[in-house]
């Protein structure tokens, strides 16, 4: 058996969230209305509080992508995250990233998030391994739906467990970074809970049961990524 170190993304690996982000994107480029942007940012609110419905909030913004081709969304994705995404990424949160693999720990990005933006990102910082919610596509094509469970809250153990038996990784030796109380199931089963900047609900845990908390300052901002 082997650890690992597992991280989240929004909150975590870069400063920002990303929904909001990818919505001010797409609303620069004249695909989404006013109206998006706003419900984005009641979802984002509720997220913080820790009481979001994930489902509801994926079913009504994957409305938009079903019909687009799949490889246009990526490379649209690849330029959204260029831009908007990885000035936002934590320097400290790479030099964290360092030491796992220095210490021979895998490391695998675990966030609610899609391949979309977790694959430019996992690109840049050179992480082999990732485990994130997945979009339906069918020759090429977005269906609207998405792969259940979702990789949020007890979705986020049932795939990081099936990826632990597949690579022989010890869980309760593993470490997991995040920044969110929706992911306190994931915090618990592993033997090194991180948390980076906590939502209020998660400090107040976090502190109570003396784990770890981190509040990186830094971000690449339009600085190469340190290899």
């Amino acid at each position: 058996m082997t650890d690992a170190a597992f991280f989240d993304i929004d909150g975590t690996l870069i400063a920002r969230n990303s929904g909001p982000l990818y919505i001010k994107f797409l609303y620069r480029r004249g695909e989404v209305g006013r109206g998006a942007v706003v419900e984005m940012l009641y979802f984002y609110l509720l997220y913080r509080l820790g009481i979001l419905d994930i489902e509801r909030a994926v079913e009504r913004s994957s409305r938009w992508i079903r019909g687009k081709q799949e490889s246009d969304v990526m490379s649209q994705c690849l330029q959204w995250y260029r831009e908007d995404v990885r000035p936002h990424v934590y320097a400290e949160m790479i030099d964290e990233i360092g030491r796992h693999r220095q210490a021979g720990r895998l490391v695998c990005i675990l966030s609610s998030a899609t391949r979309y933006l977790a694959e430019p990102l996992a690109r840049d910082l050179a992480i082999e391994h990732m485990i994130v919610s997945r979009l339906e596509v069918r020759d090429g094509v977005f269906t609207g739906r998405v792969v259940t469970p979702l990789c949020y809250g007890a979705g986020k153990i049932h795939w990081a467990r099936e990826f632990a038996r597949r690579f022989g990784i010890e869980l309760a030796s593993s470490y997991f970074y995040t920044d969110s109380v929706t992911d306190l199931p994931m915090l618990e089963a592993v033997g090194n809970p991180r948390v980076v900047w906590p939502d209020p609900r998660l400090k107040v845990i976090a502190l109570r049961r003396g784990w770890q908390v981190l509040y990186p300052q830094r971000t690449l901002g339009r600085a190469p990524v340190a290899q």
